[in-house]
């Protein structure tokens, strides 16, 4: 990994897990695979901590373990994932998805199984029940079996997957290769029973917390944990599958990208073409299986009652666009369509490598390196000519792309000896290592935001502090039905100039959250960009 995104990581899960479990996490990120007796030894940490440290990092599927490169016998080593570590980022995206597709319960459900790492079904079902009964109304409760049948729908579309058996890991690091096997989730699908949902007998509704003294809630908590060990699904654990959380993102992007450039109607077509090719097209395939227009024509949403001959109209302009994002695959059937996945990837990033440039080295320099992304290779004189500007300001503006390696210098010479009079050179843009050189300055600008966002939160402390207390204080007083006088008198326990302090500290923090989901959207795109790219190149 690069400095950047150890950096990043070691941020995350500092915010996250705190700074013992990020010592550790980095360390691992940095050295590789090592030992516990060498965690130890080069942290300086206690055994104890360190421990704890392991057991949350692999409890969030973010460390593995395998059997040592001596050989079977030797000491266990440990290796952090890094690429796990990162989605940490996504978190508010992937339940806020859940939200938008199944309500509150999928979103609670996403909301646990991120925060736990991996859970049963039971105990999933349970702890979202109570959460959701807590905020109905008195009298009211969450039934078991309303959230279990969300859960179930999550497994159908695949959003959660069922913890790899800890056989298949002991068999993966059992082969000849001695480094740590990666746990991702190609490895959760490897053994067939991935998405079965166990027969769980769970019956009840949701519980209150009891308002009461520390013993009585310590004893019902272990009541709790003994009702647990008869549902079921013992040992059976369940995890989000980030992976089809990304292929909806992607899905969504294209559709997005389509309505931007068209308009919705065509993008709702594109959105059909996706949902019907959502089984039949593998996960990581450049494009969708054809489908036929008369398919598409009878599968469209009733509500956009678009005559056949409009649609041919609207597949012909897709299929005309620059940006590729339909192809055209066959005649039979009316015609057969395909939506070019990793073409619109391709497109979505060197139009976002275009914004880039435009934000930053005004729109002159964007139409430079728009031509040199279309034209490939260009003399300086070329430029000038076909960009229509100024030779000085023109060279200028070269310069300047080539010293952020925006722009590349290539020479051609006409002799071996490279000598400048008989030498070419040429000027190109190469999007993959410019796609990377800009996902590493994002990585780079979510730490700073999230740098600044731990920084105005610590300054601001004891304010806060003081704020929550106080809030506290009022929901209690309201819960009992305190007279409004009381609840004045501890309304203005905090002044008006600390109010506005707080309000202020509150805009900046929500700005910086909101800035760092941004730059996740183009970390994502270009992440998605560079991996199709890796696999069809």
């Amino acid at each position: 990994m690069t400095a950047n995104e150890v950096r990043l990581c070691g941020l995350l899960l500092r915010e996250h897990f705190g700074e013992v479990v990020e010592k550790v996490g980095t360390h691992l990120l940095k050295n590789g695979p090592e030992t516990l007796r060498t965690i130890i030894h080069e942290t300086g940490m206690p055994l104890d901590q360190v421990k704890k440290s392991l057991c949350v990092l692999m409890q969030q599927g973010a460390c593995t373990f395998c059997s040592g490169r001596k050989g079977p016998g030797s000491p266990a080593e440990y290796c952090a994932n890094g690429d796990r570590i990162l989605r940490i980022l996504r978190y508010p995206r992937y339940i806020y998805t859940a939200k938008t597709l199944y309500g509150d319960t999928g979103e609670l459900i996403i909301e646990e199984l991120l925060q736990r790492g991996h859970l049963t079904m039971s105990e999933t079902v349970k702890t979202v029940a109570d959460r959701l009964t807590q905020n109905m109304e008195e009298g009211r409760s969450m039934d078991y079996s309303e959230v279990s049948s969300s859960f179930s729908k999550l497994v159908e579309t695949h959003f959660l997957q069922r913890c790899p058996p800890v056989g298949v890991e002991k068999k993966a690091s059992s082969s000849d290769n001695p480094a740590p096997p990666v746990t991702n989730p190609e490895s959760a699908e490897s053994f067939p029973d991935c998405y079965k949902v166990p027969h769980v007998t769970l019956i009840g509704r949701g519980k209150r917390p009891l308002v009461t003294e520390d013993g009585e809630e310590q004893r019902n908590a272990k009541k709790r944990k003994l009702d647990a060990q008869a549902h079921g699904d013992e040992g059976i654990y369940w995890q989000v599958n980030f992976e089809r959380f990304h292929l909806h993102f992607r899905d969504q992007t294209i559709i997005s990208a389509v309505a931007n450039k068209l308009d919705q109607t065509s993008s709702e077509i594109v959105r059909t073409m996706l949902r019907m090719s959502e089984v039949t097209t593998a996960p990581l395939a450049p494009s969708t299986k054809p489908l036929s227009a008369n398919e598409i024509f009878r599968s469209l949403p009733s509500s956009y009652s678009i005559q056949r001959q409009i649609l041919d109209q609207y597949l012909s302009l897709l299929v005309d666009d620059p940006m590729e994002f339909v192809g055209k695959a066959g005649e039979s059937g009316g015609g057969m369509f395909v939506v070019n996945l990793h073409r619109a990837l391709a497109n979505l990033a060197r139009a976002t490598l275009e914004s880039v440039v435009q934000e930053r080295f005004g729109s002159r320099s964007a139409r430079i390196f728009r031509l040199l992304l279309r034209t490939r290779h260009l003399e300086q004189k070329q430029v000038e000519d076909f960009a229509m500007i100024p030779a000085k300001e023109a060279k200028e503006m070269l310069y300047t792309l080539v010293s952020e390696n925006l722009v590349q210098l290539q020479e051609v010479p006409k002799t071996p000896d490279y000598a400048p009079s008989r030498t070419f050179y040429l000027y190109t843009v190469n999007q993959l290592p410019t796609a990377r050189m800009l996902l590493q300055n994002c990585y780079k600008s979510v730490g700073n935001l999230i740098e600044r966002r731990l920084f105005e939160t610590k300054e601001s402390k004891r304010l806060l502090e003081k704020s929550q207390r106080i809030e506290a204080i009022l929901a209690s007083l309201q819960a009992s039905g305190a007279e409004p006088e009381q609840l004045t008198e501890v309304e203005e326990m905090i002044t008006a100039a600390e109010k506005q302090q707080l309000s202020a500290l509150r805009l900046h923090v929500n700005k910086l959250d909101s800035a760092e989901n941004q730059v996740d959207e183009t970390i994502f795109l270009l992440e998605s960009y560079i991996f199709s790219t890796s696999l069809t190149g």
